[in-house]
């Protein structure tokens, strides 16, 4: 049986915060979050338990994410020596739905088309609760960052089964009609 994972983080600081997107290494990580298709559950990482999440995604036969090549692997670099992107086997869905139309689409707009949900919260949300964890220390708001990327990830595999099972993911196209895009992940 193969191992899919499907993979997404929250970090502890912007681009601004970090004198911009260059420097996604120094951006820390708040919650990491995998789900392992071996072990059906989601497993949820703290910034201490980085060599845990690496160690998961170098050791699985797929990760699947939504723009981790470009954003959520950067950042894990900060924590780990290995090359991430070209020490994996990677489906960046952005990429691929960017390489077949020619533009970027938000993962919100494939879900909420394609399997009828959206994302719980936004990463602005997450970094405002990492800054009161920060300030309060209460947990409460760690919890609502490991909740809000756990229902990422979720949304993140079910938009990949949907493209498997049907082809094609669906999305609302810049006048808010609904379009297909031709997906080949069987």
């Amino acid at each position: 049986m193969s191992n899919i994972v499907y993979f997404d983080l929250e970090t502890q600081r912007s681009f601004g915060d970090v004198g911009g997107a260059a420097n996604k290494d120094k951006m820390g990580i708040s919650v990491g979050v995998a789900y392992s298709t071996k072990t059906e559950k989601y497993h949820v990482f703290g910034e201490n338990d980085t060599d845990e999440l690496v160690d998961m995604l170098i050791k699985a036969d797929l990760v699947v994410g939504y723009n981790h090549i470009y954003f959520d692997y950067p950042v894990l670099q900060g924590y780990t020596i290995l090359d991430l992107p070209n020490q994996t086997l990677n489906l960046d869905m952005m990429l691929d739905i960017e390489k077949a139309l020619g533009h970027r689409l938000k993962l919100d707009s494939l879900a909420e088309a394609s399997v009828g949900e959206g994302k719980s919260a936004s990463g602005l949300d997450a970094l405002r609760w990492w800054q009161l964890y920060k300030k309060t220390g209460d947990k409460k708001h760690m919890m609502n960052i490991a909740e809000y990327c756990c229902y990422d990830v979720k949304v993140t595999k079910c938009v990949h089964e949907y493209g498997i099972e049907h082809g094609h993911l669906k999305y609302k196209d810049r006048n808010g009609n609904v379009a297909e895009v031709a997906v080949d992940w069987a």
